[in-house]
């Protein structure tokens, strides 16, 4: 058993996509994206239910940059669900880039939820791909573990983690995001747009 369990049952840490490929050294780094394991690890022992989510895209995604002759990483393309940041090939599946950084504690979780892995469709929310439709199931699993307060951190606070707070917030979880358990990629002025948007959710940020 793990000690100093001090938050009840309805409530989970849910850790958003500390991988390799998202950390320094990794194919698609997000700045500092190392430092906040410890925080993020001794945050597992405060929480009965541990959840991790996981990129996890095969080699022709269709968000990779690789896979639109003539196109560059972090430029936009039409996708038929709508505007598509294309991005460097990362998180392949069963690559060194898409496993979790050795670092972070992983025995705690109960749920590792993989996303992206449809080739059509990119998919930043532990919640929803990003046709804002297709459910991941983890809405479900959540439901049925009686949780119904979410504390959100990881990679990046920006994309991943912004976009599963909102969705989270907009199915009536209590959502909480610790953005110094996060870091963000801040491309183009998202992380403020992102802060905003949350905030306007209903979405509470805290250091």
């Amino acid at each position: 058993m793990r000690p100093n369990l001090l938050r009840p049952s309805s409530e989970a840490l849910i850790v958003i996509d500390v991988q390799n490929d998202f950390c320094p050294g990794g194919a698609l780094a997000v700045a500092e994206g190392d430092a906040i394991i410890p925080r993020i690890n001794a945050l597992m022992d405060e929480f009965q239910t541990v959840i991790l989510t996981q990129d996890w895209h095969p080699a022709d995604h269709s968000s990779f940059a690789a896979n639109h002759p003539g196109s560059e990483p972090f430029g936009q393309i039409e996708m038929p669900y709508g505007p598509q940041t294309l991005w460097p090939v990362h998180c392949v599946q069963g690559t060194p880039g898409a496993a979790f950084h050795a670092d972070l504690r992983t025995d705690p979780a109960q749920l590792v939820l993989r996303k992206g892995f449809r080739a059509a469709i990119d998919s930043y929310s532990a919640l929803f791909e990003n046709d804002r439709s297709t459910p991941t199931g983890l809405e479900g699993y959540l439901r049925g573990r009686g949780i119904e307060r979410l504390t959100l951190v990881g990679l990046a606070t920006d994309y991943c983690v912004a976009f599963s707070a909102l969705d989270a917030a907009a199915k009536g979880f209590a959502v909480t995001v610790l953005e110094g358990a996060c870091r963000a990629i801040d491309l183009g002025g998202s992380l403020a747009r992102q802060q905003g948007a949350m905030r306007a959710a209903g979405v509470t940020l805290l250091a």
